[in-house]
């Protein structure tokens, strides 16, 4: 399964995109609202990991790339949700792009793409995202997108009490809000 935007795929990973996302998931600035940065193999392990959820439904965290080059520059899609968090279990639309690629509306982009799919083929009512408070640029993108803040902060429970990126937000959108926003 390809999705398609006027300057983007999105798809299922190849061997070759590996590389790559671990020079992404390597990049402090990528990686500032993340516990850590990943080694090679923390990243090989990860990639590998959305590669086979999109090989097992069909959907996921699809590897996007440039129409123009076929350059891979990080990934936008959805992920089946059930950690301990407000709302579980729910569809969450996420996204990592490499920082050089950062402000040309691409994650939007992508991500409009994959709320379209998420609406149209998954007939899900609706989709949430989240972040760490201090994360504004994915803010941003959430509130672009049309999502609006739940108000329902929480810690994220893969996170040591008391870390600096513990305490979350959590945005939703609904299928008639993405439509309004979208006419």
């Amino acid at each position: 399964m390809e999705l398609e935007t006027e300057r983007l795929i999105l798809r299922q990973w190849k061997q070759s995109d590996y590389s790559a996302f671990a020079e992404i998931t390597a990049d402090p600035e990528v990686m500032k609202f993340f516990p850590a940065v990943l080694s090679k193999e923390e990243s090989d392990k990860l990639a590998h990991k959305i590669e086979t959820l999109i090989n097992d439904k069909g959907w996921g965290f699809w590897a996007v790339e440039l129409k123009n080059t076929s350059e891979f520059i990080g990934f936008v899609g959805l992920h089946y949700q059930d950690q301990n968090i407000p709302n579980t279990p729910f569809i969450e639309i996420g996204w990592r792009l490499s920082s050089k690629h950062w402000g040309k509306g691409y994650a939007p982009e992508a991500a409009n793409e994959a709320l379209k799919f998420a609406f149209d083929k998954l007939n899900e009512a609706e989709v949430y995202a989240f972040t760490t408070l201090q994360n504004k640029p994915s803010r941003k993108v959430m509130m672009k997108l049309g999502m609006e803040d739940t108000g329902l902060d929480f810690d994220h429970p893969a996170l040591a009490k008391g870390h600096p990126l513990e305490r979350h937000c959590l945005y939703k959108i609904t299928e008639t809000m993405w439509r309004e926003s979208t006419a």
